[in-house]
C-alpha cells in the first residue's frame, strides 16, 4: 500500500472529508480546462495560499466551492495550514518546500482522477 492509499482509506473515514464531491460544473471545467490546466491553478493556489510560513486568513484562505481544485483541497485535507499538519505531517509556522508544494498539488491532483473517473 502506497503513501496515498494509506491517506485516502483515513480521508475516506473522516464524515467531513467525504461529503466533498465535484459537481456537474466542476467537472465539465476539468473537462474543458484539461489536466494540465486544472494542475496549473492547484500550484498557483497553493503557491499563493499556502505556502507562506504564515498564511493570510489560515483556515480560510480556500473557500469550500467555486473551483475543482478548492473542493479537492477541503476533501483532501490540504486546505489550511492545520489541516496540512494533522493530516500529512507538514509543519505549520515554516514556508512550504517546493517539495512539499509539489506533494500538495499530486494529492489535489490524484483526488480530482479518481472524481473525473468514478468506478461503474
Amino acid at each position: 500500500m502506497d503513501r496515498f492509499d494509506t491517506l485516502f482509506t483515513r480521508l475516506a473515514r473522516s464524515t467531513f472529508r467525504s461529503r466533498f464531491r465535484l459537481g456537474q460544473k466542476e467537472r465539465q471545467y476539468c473537462l474543458d480546462k484539461g489536466a494540465e490546466k486544472v494542475s496549473e491553478h492547484a500550484a498557483e493556489f497553493v503557491a499563493r495560499r499556502l505556502a507562506p510560513a504564515e498564511p493570510i486568513n489560515d483556515g480560510k484562505q480556500t473557500p469550500m466551492r467555486g473551483h475543482p481544485v478548492f473542493i479537492a483541497q477541503h476533501a483532501t485535507a490540504t486546505c489550511c495550514r492545520g489541516c496540512l499538519e494533522k493530516w500529512h505531517n507538514i509543519p505549520q509556522h515554516q514556508a512550504l518546500s517546493d517539495e512539499q508544494q509539489a506533494y500538495i498539488v499530486r494529492v489535489i491532483f490524484h483526488w480530482l482522477v479518481i472524481q473525473m473517473n468514478p468506478p461503474r
